[in-house]
């Protein structure tokens, strides 16, 4: 993949102005920021102090950007941008088999407002015309799930917290 455009096909990511380059070293301060992102809901419940919270924050970005790299190292990483700011990330695993989207997130203020369902349909366009699958796991009560299942994935599994989705292509 080129950097700074969207894959090939990929054109509802394109007329919504995102972009994707594969991630570097100097990425990892905003991709640790947009991992907190996602999780500060959840840690508002919590009597802990902001101190507490960052420290445990950044130790599960680095946890979980580990085994990333670890578990998934033939993936395509990569910060999607608009306008030439980073604005999320997409970590994409293409085997024989399927299409596993190992992780895709937006910053808050770019959730909601259509750039994840045009990068989903483009990545569900590539997959059905090489005629694969493709999964992700999803938390419960995560909110994109009903974009998930109105995109036609379906749970067929469950691993904790996470729901075990796939979409077949016709």
């Amino acid at each position: 993949m080129s950097d700074d455009s969207a894959p090939f096909g990929w054109m509802r990511a394109a007329q919504a102005e995102l972009t994707f380059r594969s991630i570097t070293d100097a990425d990892l301060p905003f991709l640790s920021a947009l991992y907190a992102s996602t999780r500060t809901e959840e840690l508002s419940v919590l009597n802990w102090t902001d101190e507490q919270k960052a420290a445990f924050l950044k130790q599960q970005f680095e946890a979980q950007h580990a085994h990333y790299q670890t578990y998934f190292s033939d993936s395509d990483f990569l910060v999607i941008e608009r306008g030439g700011v980073a604005v999320g990330r997409l970590y994409l695993a293409r085997s024989a088999e399927e299409h596993r989207i190992v992780d895709i997130a937006f910053l808050p203020e770019h959730r909601r407002i259509g750039l994840g369902a045009a990068l989903l349909q483009d990545l569900l366009d590539e997959a059905a015309h090489a005629r694969k699958g493709v999964t992700i796991h999803v938390e419960k009560f995560n909110p994109a799930m009903s974009l998930y299942r109105r995109l036609g994935f379906v749970a067929v599994g469950e691993e904790g917290a996470y729901d075990l989705m796939r979409w077949r292509s016709v």
